[in-house]
């Protein structure tokens, strides 16, 4: 009977072992939402540097809290270093985030959910996310309003989440709106510049 209960005992230390060391593990897996990136910041500020010049955006995690985590986690890892603005649609949008020079698709941390009825609209310089046609398809693509785009906002159906707006740096975006584009058929892509506009750096300012 001794030896079966002293089983037992190291059988129970073991598995309270095991739970222990994995705790941690856990734990960071939790925080890979970016929720873990300022975390007292409700308006983180992202200062990002282009081939045209540097722009910096405020971040409103207090409207938008999914879809801010979810960017900061991007450029916590250099996601969005050296891709470029795929798509600049003159005095309606300008895209990016996603594809390399060579037009090659990034990677993702998988769709967000919608967060388009925040009150945050689709004017003129504030940063909202890009999506398919399901309405939480959002992952890593962002635009930047370049109009007050009132038909982007929610109504009958869901809107584009905007998250942030711009607040240095608005004749960078001014000079990029103006950018000579064209339409790339083996992509099946309109509006791409003709020039790549590369978006170099992205960091993290500190908290004011």
């Amino acid at each position: 009977m001794h030896s079966h209960r002293l089983v037992r005992f190291f059988i129970c230390l073991l598995c309270f072992s095991f739970l222990s060391a994995s705790a941690p593990a856990i734990a960071d897996e939790k925080e890979e939402d970016g929720s873990h990136i300022q975390p007292d910041n409700l308006y983180p500020r992202v200062a990002m540097h282009t081939s045209m010049g540097k722009f910096v955006i405020e971040l409103n995690r207090y409207k938008a809290p999914i879809t801010v985590n979810n960017f900061l986690r991007y450029v916590d890892k250099r996601m969005f270093n050296n891709t470029i603005f795929h798509r600049v649609e003159s005095d309606y949008v300008i895209q990016g985030g996603g594809y390399t020079v060579d037009m090659k698709e990034k990677p993702d941390f998988g769709d967000i959910f919608n967060e388009s009825g925040n009150g945050l609209k689709n004017d003129y310089y504030s940063v909202a996310m890009a999506r398919q046609v399901d309405p939480h398809s959002a992952n890593r693509q962002f635009f930047i309003n370049m109009n007050d785009n009132d038909g982007l906002n929610p109504g009958r159906s869901w809107g584009y989440t905007v998250f942030g707006t711009v607040i240095e740096g608005t004749e960078i975006l001014d000079k990029i709106n103006q950018v000579e584009t064209h339409y790339r058929p083996l992509l099946r892509m309109q509006h791409v510049p003709k020039e790549p506009i590369i978006l170099e750096n992205v960091v993290l300012l500190p908290e004011l």
